[in-house]
């Protein structure tokens, strides 16, 4: 069975929202509901913690880009927590990003403290398969 478990912590203007289990098509409109709550209730600055998150699939990742265009579309801020994972840059959820090729369109940071205190830092996306080959001097 498919779970995911959301707290919801505040720190200033910023709401925290601490997500653990599989983001998936079964549990993904539950994060959606929290996020159009937070900002029906003023809430403009949102981080979602993805670092307790084992799996995301295309319905989570929807999700996401959803609640980005949401709060960007009233003036709000939304960051993401991709920890780093062993052998790899990011954890699961930020390689499913990557992968896609959306990673870029978030403010990552590997932690919590991180993305309320310090400004966004743009990572450079690791190429992904579907990342489109550069053609130089081509015919």
């Amino acid at each position: 069975m498919t779970t995911i478990e959301v707290d919801e912590d505040a720190y200033g203007s910023w709401t925290v929202f601490h997500v653990r289990g599989e983001l998936d098509l079964v549990t993904s409109p539950r994060i959606r509901r929290r996020v159009h709550e937070a900002v029906a209730g003023g809430r403009r600055d949102l981080v979602i913690d993805l670092s307790a998150v084992r799996f995301c699939d295309s319905s989570g990742v929807g999700v996401l880009i959803a609640s980005r265009r949401l709060l960007r579309s009233c003036g709000g801020r939304l960051r993401l927590i991709l920890p780093e994972d062993s052998g790899s840059r990011d954890g699961h959820v930020g390689r499913v990003l990557s992968a896609l090729g959306v990673r870029r369109l978030f403010d990552v940071y590997e932690d919590v403290p991180g993305a309320l205190t310090e400004p966004p830092v743009i990572l450079p996306e690791q190429p992904g398969p579907l990342t489109e080959p550069s053609y130089r001097n081509a015919p």
